[in-house]
């Protein structure tokens, strides 16, 4: 789904797709702490639709959100010198751009790489 607007109630009617698709059992929504997410609205709207439980992800925890790091390489590699000026655009750009980047999708490794060897031996050289 493309929205318009970044808001609230463009997030609710994400969230009544979310419920009509999924017709049965509670709906567990992750999701960060943007305003349209947490606002008076949303948390209004979703006492009335006991189904739906929203888990936020702390705040300054980013790395705990594994969309960032997609949302990272789009915007580098998809959106990068792009002018949208329509939903539509943005879908047909997210469809390429997506594409392309499953076409080179690699396992996703969660954590820190492996210290070099070059920084093992800098470790060892000043270890006191």
């Amino acid at each position: 789904m493309c929205a318009d607007r970044r808001n609230s109630l463009c997030y609710q009617d994400f969230l009544t797709l979310l419920e009509k698709g999924n017709p049965a059992g509670e709906i567990v929504v992750v999701t960060d702490n943007l305003s349209s997410h947490t606002s008076v609205s949303t948390r209004e709207w979703t006492l009335g639709h006991p189904r739906i439980r929203q888990v936020f992800i702390p705040e300054n925890a980013c790395w705990l959100n594994l969309q960032e790091p997609w949302w990272r390489m789009f915007r580098r590699q998809g959106l990068a010198g792009q002018q949208l000026a329509s939903g539509s655009d943005i879908r047909t750009v997210t469809a390429v751009a997506t594409g392309q980047l499953n076409a080179k999708a690699k396992p996703w490794i969660w954590g820190a790489t492996a210290a070099t060897e070059r920084v093992n031996r800098l470790k060892a050289t000043y270890k006191i």
